[in-house]
């Protein structure tokens, strides 16, 4: 980089001179590439793909909600969310197609019926693509109930190889020795690789997965528009350093998570429970969030707190908040199933 020399810093009658600017435009060109993950605006070689305006919730009348919405992000990825009138939680799951085998994230919450959709789209996507047999892998973003109901229906089954939603599981499939400070791959193959990035502090099986192809990082319940809940303080700052380490020189189209729980109105979420929620925040996250909540994590300075942030809040568990949260729960899911699920006029 160019040297400044002090003569060049005098300002004349007209401004800096000439030869102080001449540095400046030359500084300016080489720092860049340093402030820039693209070079042009042409969507960096990621495959594009769309999201909806609004997701289906939970009613305002269940008798008429689809127990999934199925949406396509493009051809190859698409995104499940089960109903509020399934299952409060509503929780997405991803399904990722690659040239050899489809990736499953999740298997839903509660006594949800998830294999009927997730062949569904399979079968459709083999049709489309006139591929006659693709098998299934099916892993989880973490271990919690809401993320591993339907596993019953897919282990053992023919085609389908479902690993545990466990740290354990995930350190012998994909050799993860240095959990969670090493990350793995996926290879769907068809040059479709996705990056599994071990994040504990949620849940001790968090993961991130990173599709190389769509530039889409999916985050679990560890990063999302609502309440991450904590368990492990300490893991959990360590792992969005870890997230905030790999977008760094791996960009990112949006962060997906497996919930929403926040509103549209910044700092304000649904209470626990919420079946049906018209306002809620979109789904997606920026990485300008997620320095947001590494920021805010570090001014704790290892010491938990509640913190409500615009688009999401940072809730450090413990026994006494878990009974709090399944009483709230108990009484907002029953008082709005006596009107989603009632005959309206």
């Amino acid at each position: 980089m160019g040297v400044i020399n002090a003569a060049d810093l005098k300002i004349g009658p007209r401004g800096l001179s000439w030869s102080f600017m001449k540095h400046l435009a030359l500084i300016w060109l080489m720092a860049l590439p340093g402030f820039a993950q693209f070079p042009q605006p042409d969507g960096g070689g990621f495959e594009p793909g769309t999201l909806p305006s609004t997701w289906l919730t939970g009613g305002p009348k269940c008798m008429e909600a689809p127990d999934w919405q199925v949406h396509e992000y493009n051809a190859d990825f698409y995104i499940l969310r089960e109903s509020g009138c399934t299952n409060y939680e509503k929780p997405f799951l991803y399904m990722i197609f690659g040239g050899e085998r489809a990736l499953l994230l999740d298997t839903g919450a509660g006594k949800v019926e998830t294999r009927g959709v997730v062949m569904q789209v399979l079968s459709k996507w083999m049709k489309r693509k006139e591929h006659s047999n693709l098998p299934l892998l099916v892993i989880h973003s973490h271990g919690h109930g809401d993320h591993v109901a339907g596993d019953a229906q897919f282990r053992n089954t023919p085609g389908v190889e479902l690993i545990e939603g466990k740290s354990a599981a995930l350190i012998e499939k994909f050799q993860l020795k240095d959990w969670p400070n090493q990350a793995g791959t996926v290879d769907l193959g068809g040059g479709r690789i996705l990056d599994l990035i071990p994040i504990p502090g949620h849940q001790e099986a968090s993961i991130a997965l990173y599709d190389r192809m769509t530039g889409l990082m999916l985050t679990g319940d560890s990063f999302y528009p609502g309440r991450l809940y904590v368990n492990n303080w300490k893991q959990f700052v360590e792992s969005i350093d870890r997230l905030v380490a790999f977008t760094a020189s791996n960009p990112v189209a949006h962060f997906l998570g497996c919930h929403i729980e926040q509103s549209k109105t910044p700092f304000r979420d649904y209470l626990i429970g919420s079946m049906y929620q018209p306002n809620e925040h979109s789904l997606e996250l920026g990485r300008g969030e997620l320095l947001e909540l590494q920021e805010v994590l570090k001014k704790r300075n290892g010491v938990p707190a509640r913190v409500a942030m615009r688009d999401l809040t940072i809730w450090p568990m413990s026994p006494e908040v878990s009974k709090e949260m399944g009483r709230v729960q108990k009484e907002v899911e029953e008082a709005q199933k006596k009107l989603q699920w009632a005959q309206q006029h």
